[in-house]
This record gives structure tokens, C-alpha cells and sequence, in this order.
């Protein structure tokens, strides 16, 4: 199934407990569907005139492109760093059932 109505985001952070605190708070808003955690990422990354790395926690968020905006200022609010990385990945297409779980988790609920 082709749909230009879902996408991924790359999220990092610096340590597991932040990034589970980040990933629990985003569903319980209903900004995403799904958060996948890849823990023990090494990054390297120029910062402030130099090159630097660390040690970071990759999120991988699944939500709708009507929750993007919010869960943008959702992950800049409450993420640790000065400059958090958002980066959005459209879906092209996807397995329907998949998609469509991704709608109905990213909608208004009651739970």
C-alpha cells in the first residue's frame, strides 16, 4: 500500500533512561504509534567548532504527518539537548493493516 500520510522519525538521545521517558510520554500524548530503541549508537558529530563523539540512543518514532508538528515541539520541549536531532522520513508505502494501526494509535482515543 502506497500513502503519503505516515512517517518515521530519527530521534537521539543520550542515555536509555531518557530516551524511554521520551518514547513513553510521545505515546501516552498519542504523537506516535510506535517508538523502536537501538541503544549503544556511537555518533560522530561536529558541535560548536569541533568534532566530537558519543555514545547516544537512536529513537525510531512512527506517527501520522498531522502529528509531526506536535511531536516536533513535544521532542524540542522536553528533550535534554540544545539542539535535538528531528529528523522525518516520509513513508512511501507500508504493509495496510501496519498503516492503518499507525492511524488509529495517533488518533484522538479514550484510553
Amino acid at each position: 500500500m502506497t500513502s503519503g500520510k505516515f512517517s518515521l522519525v530519527l530521534v537521539t538521545a543520550p542515555d536509555l533512561k531518557t530516551a524511554r521517558r521520551l518514547a513513553r510520554a510521545a505515546l501516552k500524548a498519542r504523537l506516535i504509534a510506535c517508538a523502536n530503541l537501538v541503544p549503544k549508537i556511537e555518533s560522530h558529530y561536529r558541535w560548536q567548532g569541533k568534532i566530537e563523539r558519543g555514545s547516544e540512543i537512536l529513537l525510531i518514532l512512527k506517527t501520522t504527518v498531522a502529528r509531526l508538528a506536535k511531536l516536533e515541539k513535544f521532542i524540542l520541549s522536553e528533550h535534554p539537548y540544545d539542539t535535538p536531532e528531528f529528523i522525518v522520513i516520509p513513508l512511501k508505502a507500508g504493509n495496510r493493516g501496519y498503516l492503518d494501526w499507525i492511524g488509529v494509535s495517533c488518533g484522538p482515543g479514550k484510553d
